[in-house]
């Protein structure tokens, strides 16, 4: 894992000869929104709303390079345990990001899909992310995927669970049960594992993100809290990770 302390101004994106190769599929934990509005001496949700800005300029920037995925942890299931009024503004965000985006959506053909505990978010919200959902479902130039409510242990036991019942309802034999039929169980199923996991604000964790699906990711430290983070420093994360040599375990 390296620290990267991104330049100012971003730089610009320079392939790498040796390895050419854009990430099909980029994975995001956009951490820092409250550190960003501290430092400002601004309430929480303003560094929340800030973030939905660097949210745009990163969309852009996957849907440039030709990037197929971008997965964004937007709401983990342990936010619940934020004050109320956080939670009720960061859902009140959601909504307002789902609307004003899903005619930029359109306009890129862009599919949206979603990850994560849908029911326990509030019917509202629910049934927005449902309609937009649908009505980009035949978009094909990249897919944007919202980890919403979302854990990957809570994940991985669901998935466990589901063969356990299956098994024990003699629907499947224990023994045929191998990594591709785990992942099948997943909520990502049908989506390729991330080649690129990027934390902003420089913690050097995980949180519960993607757990079985980035066990060979490349993993990009970024030093900026995300509401800083633009166009720029997604190229620069993606030359990191092109500098690289991804061996999978092997020599």
């Amino acid at each position: 894992m390296r620290l990267l302390y991104p330049p100012l101004p971003a730089p610009r994106f320079h392939p790498v000869p040796e390895y050419p190769t854009i990430p099909r599929h980029i994975a995001v934990i956009m951490d820092g929104n409250g550190r960003w509005a501290k430092e400002r001496g601004l309430p929480r949700r303003e560094g929340h709303r800030a973030g939905a800005e660097a949210v745009r300029e990163v969309l852009d920037a996957c849907k440039e390079l030709g990037v197929d995925y971008l997965t964004l942890y937007a709401f983990s299931s342990e936010n619940w345990n934020r004050p109320e009024a956080e939670v009720t503004a960061l859902m009140a965000l959601l909504d307002r990001f789902l609307k004003e985006k899903a005619k930029d959506l359109d306009a890129k053909n862009i599919r949206l899909q979603a990850i994560g505990q849908i029911d326990r978010l509030p019917a509202k919200t629910r049934d927005l992310l449902d309609s937009i959902i649908a009505r980009t479902a035949d978009h094909t130039a990249m897919t944007l995927v919202l980890a919403l409510s979302y854990g990957a242990r809570e994940e991985i036991v669901s998935a466990a669970r589901s063969l356990a019942t299956d098994a024990a309802a003699g629907r499947i034999d224990p023994a045929s049960v191998d990594e591709a039929a785990f992942a099948s169980r997943l909520q990502t199923a049908g989506i390729p594992d991330p080649d690129l996991l990027i934390r902003t604000s420089g913690e050097m964790r995980i949180s519960n993100f993607l757990l079985w699906q980035i066990s060979y990711a490349e993993i990009v430290i970024v030093r900026k809290n995300w509401p800083d983070f633009r166009h720029g420093d997604l190229l620069e994360a993606v030359n990191e990770y092109q500098r690289r040599h991804r061996r999978f375990g092997a020599l």
